[in-house]
Protein backbone atom coordinates (compact mmCIF):
# COMPACT_ATOMS: atom_id res chain seq x y z
CA UNK A 1 0.00 0.00 0.00
CA UNK A 2 2.72 2.54 0.90
CA UNK A 3 4.34 1.50 -2.32
CA UNK A 4 1.33 2.03 -4.45
CA UNK A 5 1.13 5.68 -2.87
CA UNK A 6 4.88 6.39 -3.41
CA UNK A 7 4.39 5.19 -6.87
CA UNK A 8 1.33 7.50 -7.37
CA UNK A 9 2.95 10.25 -5.51
CA UNK A 10 6.19 9.88 -8.23
CA UNK A 11 3.75 9.34 -11.41
CA UNK A 12 1.82 12.99 -10.40
CA UNK A 13 5.02 14.55 -9.59
CA UNK A 14 6.75 13.54 -12.68
CA UNK A 15 3.22 15.07 -14.31
CA UNK A 16 3.67 18.31 -12.67
CA UNK A 17 7.11 18.56 -13.99
CA UNK A 18 5.78 18.04 -17.18
CA UNK A 19 3.18 20.72 -17.27
CA UNK A 20 5.64 23.28 -15.42
CA UNK A 21 8.35 22.41 -18.27
CA UNK A 22 5.31 23.22 -20.82
CA UNK A 23 4.07 25.75 -19.41
CA UNK A 24 7.98 27.50 -19.00
CA UNK A 25 8.15 26.97 -23.02
CA UNK A 26 4.95 28.50 -23.52
CA UNK A 27 5.63 31.34 -21.44
CA UNK A 28 9.10 31.68 -22.89
CA UNK A 29 7.55 31.48 -26.60
CA UNK A 30 5.08 34.07 -25.99
CA UNK A 31 7.80 36.69 -24.05
CA UNK A 32 9.65 36.21 -27.53
CA UNK A 33 6.68 36.61 -29.57
CA UNK A 34 5.91 40.19 -27.65
CA UNK A 35 9.09 41.30 -27.76
CA UNK A 36 9.69 40.18 -31.70
CA UNK A 37 5.42 42.10 -32.14
CA UNK A 38 6.94 45.50 -29.68
CA UNK A 39 9.72 45.48 -32.27
CA UNK A 40 7.57 45.76 -35.50
CA UNK A 41 5.17 48.28 -34.13
CA UNK A 42 8.13 49.92 -33.91
CA UNK A 43 9.96 50.07 -37.04
CA UNK A 44 5.96 50.15 -38.52
CA UNK A 45 5.59 53.16 -36.66
CA UNK A 46 9.22 54.86 -37.49
CA UNK A 47 7.83 54.13 -41.47
CA UNK A 48 5.29 55.77 -40.68
CA UNK A 49 6.73 58.89 -39.48
CA UNK A 50 9.05 59.00 -42.64
CA UNK A 51 6.55 59.01 -44.89
CA UNK A 52 3.73 60.82 -43.33
CA UNK A 53 5.38 64.14 -44.19
CA UNK A 54 4.87 63.40 -47.52
CA UNK A 55 1.19 63.41 -47.57
CA UNK A 56 -1.30 66.13 -47.64
CA UNK A 57 -2.24 67.94 -44.74
CA UNK A 58 -6.03 66.33 -44.88
CA UNK A 59 -4.39 62.91 -45.45
CA UNK A 60 -1.58 63.40 -43.04
CA UNK A 61 -4.28 63.81 -40.14
CA UNK A 62 -6.64 61.00 -41.34
CA UNK A 63 -3.65 59.05 -41.05
CA UNK A 64 -3.08 60.21 -37.00
CA UNK A 65 -6.71 59.65 -36.54
CA UNK A 66 -6.79 55.99 -37.92
CA UNK A 67 -3.42 55.53 -35.89
CA UNK A 68 -4.52 56.67 -32.67
CA UNK A 69 -7.93 54.72 -33.50
CA UNK A 70 -5.68 51.74 -34.09
CA UNK A 71 -4.09 51.89 -30.59
CA UNK A 72 -7.44 51.85 -29.05
CA UNK A 73 -8.43 48.51 -28.68
CA UNK A 74 -10.94 47.23 -26.11
CA UNK A 75 -11.41 44.23 -24.13
CA UNK A 76 -14.77 43.18 -26.08
CA UNK A 77 -12.62 43.37 -29.13
CA UNK A 78 -10.22 41.59 -27.93
CA UNK A 79 -12.31 38.97 -26.78
CA UNK A 80 -13.79 38.90 -30.08
CA UNK A 81 -10.46 38.59 -32.02
CA UNK A 82 -9.65 35.48 -29.47
CA UNK A 83 -13.06 33.70 -30.15
CA UNK A 84 -12.70 34.19 -33.96
CA UNK A 85 -9.08 32.57 -33.55
CA UNK A 86 -10.09 29.89 -31.26
CA UNK A 87 -12.98 28.94 -33.55
CA UNK A 88 -10.85 28.94 -37.13
CA UNK A 89 -8.43 26.82 -34.77
CA UNK A 90 -10.93 24.26 -33.95
CA UNK A 91 -12.51 24.23 -37.64
CA UNK A 92 -9.01 23.56 -38.93
CA UNK A 93 -8.52 20.45 -36.55
CA UNK A 94 -12.19 19.21 -37.12
CA UNK A 95 -11.04 19.57 -41.22
CA UNK A 96 -7.72 17.61 -40.25
CA UNK A 97 -10.25 14.58 -38.26
CA UNK A 98 -12.44 14.79 -41.61
CA UNK A 99 -9.37 13.93 -44.10
CA UNK A 100 -9.52 10.60 -45.67
CA UNK A 101 -7.58 8.39 -44.84
CA UNK A 102 -6.40 6.80 -48.15
CA UNK A 103 -4.24 6.82 -50.00
CA UNK A 104 -4.79 10.38 -52.67
CA UNK A 105 -4.56 9.44 -56.25
CA UNK A 106 -0.99 10.25 -57.63
CA UNK A 107 -0.45 13.92 -58.77
CA UNK A 108 -3.04 15.56 -55.73
CA UNK A 109 -1.80 17.13 -53.01
CA UNK A 110 -3.08 16.81 -49.16
CA UNK A 111 -4.99 20.16 -48.68
CA UNK A 112 -2.05 22.04 -46.15
CA UNK A 113 -3.19 23.22 -42.47
CA UNK A 114 -1.14 25.79 -41.25
CA UNK A 115 0.54 25.00 -38.43
CA UNK A 116 -0.44 27.10 -35.01
CA UNK A 117 2.05 27.64 -32.73
CA UNK A 118 1.92 30.90 -29.72
CA UNK A 119 3.60 33.03 -32.46
CA UNK A 120 1.23 32.22 -35.11
CA UNK A 121 -1.70 32.56 -33.12
CA UNK A 122 -0.59 36.26 -32.09
CA UNK A 123 0.34 36.89 -35.55
CA UNK A 124 -3.04 35.95 -36.24
CA UNK A 125 -4.76 38.01 -33.37
CA UNK A 126 -3.22 40.77 -34.30
CA UNK A 127 -3.54 40.74 -38.17
CA UNK A 128 -7.33 39.90 -37.16
CA UNK A 129 -7.47 43.12 -34.79
CA UNK A 130 -6.27 45.55 -36.99
CA UNK A 131 -9.02 43.95 -39.72
CA UNK A 132 -11.80 43.94 -37.17
CA UNK A 133 -10.93 47.62 -36.34
CA UNK A 134 -10.41 48.57 -40.56
CA UNK A 135 -13.58 46.97 -40.88
CA UNK A 136 -15.40 48.81 -37.61
CA UNK A 137 -14.08 52.01 -39.52
CA UNK A 138 -15.90 51.24 -42.73
CA UNK A 139 -19.16 50.70 -41.08
CA UNK A 140 -19.34 53.49 -38.71
CA UNK A 141 -17.94 55.91 -42.12
CA UNK A 142 -14.97 57.43 -40.53
CA UNK A 143 -12.36 57.35 -43.87
CA UNK A 144 -15.14 56.53 -46.12
CA UNK A 145 -14.22 58.70 -49.00
CA UNK A 146 -11.65 60.97 -48.40
CA UNK A 147 -9.42 58.63 -50.51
Amino acid sequence: SLKLECDKLASEKSEMQRHYVMYYEMSYGLNIEMHKQAEIVKRLNGICAQVLPYLSQEHQQQVLGAIERAKQVTAPELNSIIRQQLQAHQLSQLQALALPLTPLPVGLQPPSLPAVSAGTGLLSLSALGSQAHLSKEDKNGHDGDAH
